[in-house]
Protein backbone atom coordinates (compact mmCIF):
# COMPACT_ATOMS: atom_id res chain seq x y z
CA UNK A 1 0.00 0.00 0.00
CA UNK A 2 1.73 3.43 -1.15
CA UNK A 3 1.10 6.27 0.54
CA UNK A 4 -1.12 8.07 -1.34
CA UNK A 5 -3.75 5.09 -0.42
CA UNK A 6 -2.88 5.45 3.29
CA UNK A 7 -3.78 9.19 3.63
CA UNK A 8 -7.08 8.30 1.18
CA UNK A 9 -8.06 5.75 4.00
CA UNK A 10 -6.90 7.68 7.17
CA UNK A 11 -8.54 10.85 6.31
CA UNK A 12 -10.40 13.08 9.14
CA UNK A 13 -13.59 11.66 8.17
CA UNK A 14 -11.96 8.43 10.23
CA UNK A 15 -12.90 10.06 13.58
CA UNK A 16 -16.95 9.61 12.44
CA UNK A 17 -16.56 6.22 11.05
CA UNK A 18 -16.41 3.02 12.92
CA UNK A 19 -13.65 0.69 12.94
CA UNK A 20 -15.41 -1.75 10.61
CA UNK A 21 -16.34 0.93 8.17
CA UNK A 22 -12.29 2.07 8.24
CA UNK A 23 -11.29 -2.05 7.68
CA UNK A 24 -14.12 -2.39 4.69
CA UNK A 25 -13.23 1.03 3.53
CA UNK A 26 -9.14 -0.03 3.58
CA UNK A 27 -9.73 -3.73 1.71
CA UNK A 28 -12.14 -2.52 -1.20
CA UNK A 29 -10.48 0.72 -2.17
CA UNK A 30 -7.25 1.45 -3.49
CA UNK A 31 -5.11 -0.26 -6.67
CA UNK A 32 -4.99 -3.55 -3.77
CA UNK A 33 -8.84 -5.08 -3.54
CA UNK A 34 -8.80 -7.74 -1.51
CA UNK A 35 -11.01 -10.37 -1.09
CA UNK A 36 -11.93 -11.36 3.55
CA UNK A 37 -11.31 -15.50 1.90
CA UNK A 38 -8.09 -14.74 0.65
CA UNK A 39 -7.21 -12.34 4.05
CA UNK A 40 -8.60 -15.58 6.32
CA UNK A 41 -6.52 -17.60 4.72
CA UNK A 42 -3.52 -14.79 4.91
CA UNK A 43 -3.97 -14.84 8.72
CA UNK A 44 -6.07 -18.35 9.68
CA UNK A 45 -8.55 -16.06 11.06
CA UNK A 46 -12.11 -17.28 10.38
CA UNK A 47 -14.28 -15.71 7.44
CA UNK A 48 -17.26 -14.76 9.83
CA UNK A 49 -15.13 -13.36 12.31
CA UNK A 50 -13.12 -10.92 10.00
CA UNK A 51 -16.91 -10.37 8.20
CA UNK A 52 -17.98 -9.64 11.90
CA UNK A 53 -15.29 -6.90 12.37
CA UNK A 54 -16.59 -5.01 9.56
CA UNK A 55 -20.23 -5.18 10.22
CA UNK A 56 -19.28 -4.66 14.03
CA UNK A 57 -20.88 -7.66 15.19
CA UNK A 58 -18.70 -8.15 17.85
CA UNK A 59 -21.17 -10.46 19.71
CA UNK A 60 -20.38 -13.18 16.95
CA UNK A 61 -17.12 -13.44 18.39
CA UNK A 62 -16.48 -15.32 21.62
CA UNK A 63 -14.37 -13.40 23.56
CA UNK A 64 -13.35 -9.39 23.73
CA UNK A 65 -9.82 -10.42 24.24
CA UNK A 66 -9.70 -12.15 20.48
CA UNK A 67 -11.95 -9.51 19.06
CA UNK A 68 -9.21 -6.78 19.77
CA UNK A 69 -6.55 -9.45 18.54
CA UNK A 70 -8.22 -10.16 15.71
CA UNK A 71 -9.00 -6.75 14.90
CA UNK A 72 -5.29 -6.04 15.44
CA UNK A 73 -3.99 -8.42 13.00
CA UNK A 74 -6.50 -7.17 10.49
CA UNK A 75 -5.69 -3.92 10.54
CA UNK A 76 -1.57 -4.19 10.47
CA UNK A 77 -2.33 -6.85 7.11
CA UNK A 78 -4.46 -4.01 5.48
CA UNK A 79 -1.76 -1.52 6.47
CA UNK A 80 -3.60 0.57 9.37
CA UNK A 81 -2.78 1.94 12.37
CA UNK A 82 -3.64 -0.97 15.03
CA UNK A 83 -3.64 0.75 18.15
CA UNK A 84 -6.34 3.26 15.95
CA UNK A 85 -8.59 0.26 15.21
CA UNK A 86 -8.15 -1.38 18.67
CA UNK A 87 -9.29 2.04 20.53
CA UNK A 88 -12.07 2.48 18.33
CA UNK A 89 -13.25 -1.35 19.28
CA UNK A 90 -12.96 -0.97 22.70
CA UNK A 91 -15.25 2.28 22.53
CA UNK A 92 -17.74 0.40 20.52
CA UNK A 93 -17.86 -2.40 23.34
CA UNK A 94 -18.17 0.36 26.11
CA UNK A 95 -14.69 -0.51 27.22
CA UNK A 96 -13.52 3.08 26.75
CA UNK A 97 -16.12 5.71 27.38
CA UNK A 98 -15.79 9.37 26.16
CA UNK A 99 -18.75 10.91 27.91
CA UNK A 100 -17.56 10.19 31.51
CA UNK A 101 -14.19 11.41 30.89
CA UNK A 102 -15.59 14.75 29.40
CA UNK A 103 -18.09 15.02 32.12
CA UNK A 104 -14.61 14.60 34.80
CA UNK A 105 -12.98 17.31 32.88
CA UNK A 106 -15.56 19.32 33.07
CA UNK A 107 -16.34 18.89 36.83
CA UNK A 108 -12.46 19.66 37.16
CA UNK A 109 -12.76 23.08 35.23
CA UNK A 110 -15.53 23.99 36.76
CA UNK A 111 -13.35 23.51 40.27
CA UNK A 112 -16.54 21.71 41.89
CA UNK A 113 -17.96 18.37 42.02
CA UNK A 114 -14.14 16.54 42.02
CA UNK A 115 -15.04 13.58 45.22
CA UNK A 116 -18.58 13.12 43.23
CA UNK A 117 -16.95 12.56 39.70
CA UNK A 118 -14.07 10.23 41.05
CA UNK A 119 -16.39 8.09 43.05
CA UNK A 120 -18.83 7.72 40.19
CA UNK A 121 -15.70 7.19 38.02
CA UNK A 122 -14.66 4.08 40.53
CA UNK A 123 -18.25 2.86 40.28
CA UNK A 124 -18.42 2.98 36.62
CA UNK A 125 -15.30 1.39 35.87
CA UNK A 126 -16.41 -1.52 39.00
CA UNK A 127 -19.65 -2.09 37.27
CA UNK A 128 -18.05 -2.35 33.68
CA UNK A 129 -15.28 -4.51 34.71
CA UNK A 130 -17.77 -7.03 36.84
CA UNK A 131 -20.07 -7.27 33.80
CA UNK A 132 -17.05 -7.98 31.75
CA UNK A 133 -15.87 -10.46 34.02
CA UNK A 134 -18.20 -12.16 35.93
CA UNK A 135 -16.82 -15.10 35.53
CA UNK A 136 -13.84 -14.63 37.30
CA UNK A 137 -15.43 -12.52 39.71
CA UNK A 138 -17.61 -15.84 40.99
CA UNK A 139 -14.56 -17.94 40.97
CA UNK A 140 -12.61 -15.42 42.49
CA UNK A 141 -15.29 -15.26 45.16
CA UNK A 142 -15.49 -19.34 45.37
CA UNK A 143 -11.77 -19.49 45.45
CA UNK A 144 -11.78 -16.77 48.70
CA UNK A 145 -14.85 -18.63 50.58
CA UNK A 146 -12.67 -21.79 50.25
CA UNK A 147 -9.79 -20.37 51.85
CA UNK A 148 -11.43 -18.99 54.30
CA UNK A 149 -13.05 -22.39 55.11
CA UNK A 150 -10.41 -24.56 54.47
CA UNK A 151 -8.40 -22.05 57.23
CA UNK A 152 -11.31 -21.79 59.49
CA UNK A 153 -11.02 -25.99 59.65
CA UNK A 154 -7.49 -26.13 60.72
CA UNK A 155 -7.85 -23.21 63.12
CA UNK A 156 -10.92 -25.30 64.85
CA UNK A 157 -8.89 -28.66 64.59
CA UNK A 158 -6.00 -27.25 66.39
CA UNK A 159 -3.93 -29.93 63.89
CA UNK A 160 -0.62 -28.45 62.47
CA UNK A 161 -1.43 -27.75 58.41
CA UNK A 162 0.86 -28.97 56.08
CA UNK A 163 1.54 -26.04 53.59
CA UNK A 164 0.57 -27.23 50.26
CA UNK A 165 2.07 -25.75 47.01
CA UNK A 166 0.28 -25.45 43.58
CA UNK A 167 1.35 -28.09 41.12
CA UNK A 168 3.73 -26.09 38.29
CA UNK A 169 3.49 -27.52 35.22
CA UNK A 170 6.96 -28.82 33.63
CA UNK A 171 8.82 -27.75 30.91
CA UNK A 172 11.40 -29.00 28.63
CA UNK A 173 14.86 -28.11 29.55
CA UNK A 174 17.55 -28.98 27.16
CA UNK A 175 15.33 -32.13 27.09
CA UNK A 176 17.23 -33.80 29.58
CA UNK A 177 14.81 -32.31 32.73
CA UNK A 178 11.84 -29.93 34.04
CA UNK A 179 11.93 -26.83 35.72
CA UNK A 180 9.21 -23.62 35.20
CA UNK A 181 10.90 -21.29 33.86
CA UNK A 182 12.10 -17.45 34.15
CA UNK A 183 9.11 -16.00 32.24
CA UNK A 184 8.47 -12.54 31.24
CA UNK A 185 4.82 -12.66 32.04
CA UNK A 186 2.70 -14.39 34.46
CA UNK A 187 1.31 -17.56 32.66
CA UNK A 188 -2.42 -17.61 31.66
CA UNK A 189 -3.12 -20.34 29.19
CA UNK A 190 -0.34 -23.06 28.26
CA UNK A 191 -1.35 -24.99 24.62
CA UNK A 192 0.49 -27.47 23.48
CA UNK A 193 1.07 -29.39 26.69
CA UNK A 194 1.38 -32.94 24.61
CA UNK A 195 4.62 -31.67 23.88
CA UNK A 196 5.69 -30.22 27.45
CA UNK A 197 8.23 -33.09 28.12
CA UNK A 198 10.10 -33.14 24.62
CA UNK A 199 10.02 -29.66 24.26
CA UNK A 200 13.37 -27.56 23.27
CA UNK A 201 11.40 -24.54 22.20
CA UNK A 202 8.86 -22.89 23.86
CA UNK A 203 6.36 -19.64 22.85
CA UNK A 204 5.26 -17.01 25.25
CA UNK A 205 3.41 -13.77 24.48
CA UNK A 206 4.33 -10.78 26.27
CA UNK A 207 2.42 -8.51 23.72
CA UNK A 208 -1.06 -9.28 22.17
CA UNK A 209 0.12 -11.67 18.70
CA UNK A 210 -1.08 -13.70 15.99
CA UNK A 211 0.98 -16.91 15.97
CA UNK A 212 1.00 -20.00 13.58
CA UNK A 213 3.20 -23.04 13.24
CA UNK A 214 3.60 -25.53 10.62
CA UNK A 215 5.78 -28.56 10.29
CA UNK A 216 8.39 -29.52 7.29
CA UNK A 217 5.04 -30.03 4.64
CA UNK A 218 3.66 -26.86 5.15
CA UNK A 219 0.78 -28.33 7.65
CA UNK A 220 -0.58 -25.95 10.04
CA UNK A 221 0.59 -27.42 13.50
CA UNK A 222 -0.89 -24.34 15.76
CA UNK A 223 -2.64 -20.96 14.49
CA UNK A 224 -4.08 -18.49 17.51
CA UNK A 225 -4.03 -15.34 19.14
CA UNK A 226 -1.79 -15.20 22.16
CA UNK A 227 -2.45 -12.68 24.49
CA UNK A 228 0.02 -11.37 27.36
CA UNK A 229 0.96 -14.52 29.42
CA UNK A 230 -0.38 -17.22 26.96
CA UNK A 231 2.70 -19.74 25.87
CA UNK A 232 2.96 -22.55 23.47
CA UNK A 233 5.37 -25.72 23.38
CA UNK A 234 6.12 -26.52 20.35
CA UNK A 235 6.65 -29.82 19.21
CA UNK A 236 10.41 -31.29 19.05
CA UNK A 237 11.74 -32.26 16.03
CA UNK A 238 13.41 -29.93 12.62
CA UNK A 239 11.70 -28.38 9.55
CA UNK A 240 9.00 -26.48 11.92
CA UNK A 241 8.83 -22.75 11.17
CA UNK A 242 6.42 -19.81 12.56
CA UNK A 243 4.46 -16.76 11.57
CA UNK A 244 4.76 -14.14 14.51
CA UNK A 245 1.81 -11.23 14.13
CA UNK A 246 3.47 -8.72 16.21
CA UNK A 247 7.46 -10.36 16.24
CA UNK A 248 8.17 -8.01 19.68
CA UNK A 249 5.14 -9.29 21.47
CA UNK A 250 6.79 -13.15 21.21
CA UNK A 251 9.64 -14.50 23.54
CA UNK A 252 11.51 -17.46 22.33
CA UNK A 253 12.83 -19.60 24.66
CA UNK A 254 15.29 -22.51 23.77
CA UNK A 255 16.18 -25.36 25.93
CA UNK A 256 15.65 -23.04 29.10
CA UNK A 257 17.58 -20.07 27.64
CA UNK A 258 15.61 -16.98 26.27
CA UNK A 259 16.74 -16.05 22.65
CA UNK A 260 17.06 -13.05 20.94
CA UNK A 261 13.61 -11.11 19.61
CA UNK A 262 12.70 -12.24 16.08
CA UNK A 263 11.56 -9.28 15.07
CA UNK A 264 10.00 -5.34 16.10
CA UNK A 265 6.96 -4.24 18.14
CA UNK A 266 4.03 -4.40 15.69
CA UNK A 267 6.11 -6.43 12.74
CA UNK A 268 4.66 -8.95 11.10
CA UNK A 269 7.65 -11.77 10.10
CA UNK A 270 7.48 -15.55 8.28
CA UNK A 271 9.75 -18.04 7.39
CA UNK A 272 10.93 -18.20 11.19
CA UNK A 273 12.92 -21.38 11.82
CA UNK A 274 12.17 -22.88 15.08
CA UNK A 275 15.80 -24.61 15.08
CA UNK A 276 17.05 -24.39 18.06
CA UNK A 277 20.38 -23.67 16.26
CA UNK A 278 18.65 -21.25 14.07
CA UNK A 279 16.96 -19.15 17.24
CA UNK A 280 20.29 -19.10 19.32
CA UNK A 281 21.84 -17.74 15.93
Amino acid sequence: MNENEKTEIHNENNTEMTAGEILRNARTTGRRKREIPTISKQLCIREEFLQALEDGDYKVIPETVYILGFARNYAMELGLDPDEIVNKVKRELGLIVDDMADEDNKSVADGAGDKESALRRAWGATVAFVRRRWIWVVCGLVALLVVIGGVTIWALSGEDATPTQSPVAAVAVDGAGTAELPFNADVRERFGTDNADSANVILQATGESWVKVEDSRGNTVFSRVLVPGDIYYVPAGDGYKAVFGNAGGVDVWVNGELAPKQGADHARVSDISLNPDDLIK
